[in-house]
């Protein structure tokens, strides 16, 4: 399975969104904006962005892959993002900020577009904002009825990104044949990373490198997933302290790109991997654990090299498919939590599953661009509809 599960994302950008507002912020030192790339059926989801280098381009760009991650899983939503830039310099006083966003993005949240967390920001924040704009997802007319709140839904649904992120790389492994335990790397090992970790080590997987902030550690035996879990902050940092002896710590930026192992996980900042680190990529299988991973030149090159390349609007799907099947009605109603989350999984489950078996059976059959044709297939590149 040595092909590039492609993603057509970058150039589909000559579509404008649907909407694009900057948002008036009290106090006013941080600006923010909402991306609507398209409304389906009345709604449309994705992510609040919260690092001081946000845009509104940016924001773009991945309004544009939440339509497609959104689509080939078969809900019908339309892709948003939310992006918070904190003036430089300025102390962020954050649940004021957040109230501040939920009070301004009020009209857009109860006109059915929903807004969750994406990087830089956590569950905590985006309940500030929905509290301070007076939204509550169990209240919107169609979604699914909940026996608990959000809230809890989301303390047993919290790994499921990295849940998603693991089934691709299981069902790809599985389709190219692989029998063995294979090595893994994982760069990133926060919320999604440490998830990641966790699901393939218990499908028998060796994690023999993880990066973080401050560098990478790698031990070819085996690192003790849940033992490091323990001795990770909440944003993904590792205390050094705390490792196994016979770890090694490497300092240097990208040390994750030389280690050996056979698949790497990106699971941290976007464009990780660009055209100039692609021949130092060791590892035969790379996923876009998080967004944009790779930039297009790379994941080009890595699939002229040989490498198999799991793209970010396949993979990196869990929480917006959870969240979107809530939204849109079709997770079963009135569950109890264990039963519901069972039942989001599998159907999370067997959609990228089946997305990775389509990809790969159209290339095969000799087309240039899968991910583009599967799209095309499921209407995602038509004009945006209210």
């Amino acid at each position: 399975m040595n092909q590039a599960l492609s993603t057509a994302a970058p150039a589909d950008l000559t579509r404008r969104p649907l909407l694009s507002t900057t948002l008036h912020m009290e106090p006013g030192d941080a600006q923010a904006w909402v991306v609507v790339d398209r409304m389906v059926d009345g709604l449309a989801m994705g992510g609040t962005r919260m690092t001081a280098t946000v845009t509104e381009r940016e924001l773009a760009h991945l309004a544009r892959a939440m339509t497609h991650k959104l689509a080939l899983v078969g809900l019908p939503i339309g892709g948003a993002k939310a992006g918070i830039a904190p003036a430089p310099g300025a102390p962020v006083q954050r649940r004021e900020m957040m109230r501040s966003f939920g009070r301004a993005a009020a009209p857009l949240l109860h006109g059915g577009v929903y807004l969750g967390c994406d990087q830089g920001t956590t569950y905590a924040d985006r309940q500030v904002a929905f509290e301070a704009a007076g939204y509550d997802v169990a209240h919107r007319t169609g979604a699914t009825r909940l026996t608990v709140g959000w809230d809890e839904l989301w303390t047993h649904m919290a790994d499921v990104t990295g849940f998603g992120v693991a089934v691709a790389v299981l069902g790809a492994l599985h389709a190219a044949g692989t029998r063995t335990p294979q090595r893994i790397a994982i760069q990133g090992f926060g919320t999604v990373g440490r998830a990641v970790a966790r699901h393939l080590a218990d499908h028998g997987h060796r994690v023999v490198a993880v990066a973080d902030v401050q560098g990478t550690i790698e031990d070819q035996n085996g690192l003790p997933v849940a033992a490091l879990t323990a001795i990770t902050s909440s944003d993904g940092a590792i205390d050094r302290t705390g490792l196994p002896a016979t770890a090694r710590v490497h300092t240097s930026g990208k040390a994750w790109l030389h280690v050996d192992a056979d698949v790497l996980v990106l699971a941290a900042s976007a464009a990780a991997v660009g055209e100039d680190a692609v021949p130092e990529v060791r590892a035969g299988t790379v996923v876009e654990g998080g967004n944009m991973s790779c930039t297009e030149p790379a994941r080009r090159l890595l699939r002229e090299s040989g490498h198999t390349v799991l793209p970010d609007v396949v993979v990196n799907v869990g929480g917006a498919a959870a969240t979107g099947c809530v939204l849109a009605g079709l997770a079963p109603s009135d569950l109890p939590m264990p039963r519901l989350s069972a039942w989001l999984r599998e159907w999370i489950s067997a959609r990228i599953t089946r997305n990775c078996e389509l990809v790969q059976e159209l290339h095969t059959s000799g087309s240039a661009d899968p991910i583009a044709q599967l799209l095309t297939a499921k209407g995602a590149h038509q004009d945006p509809v209210a």
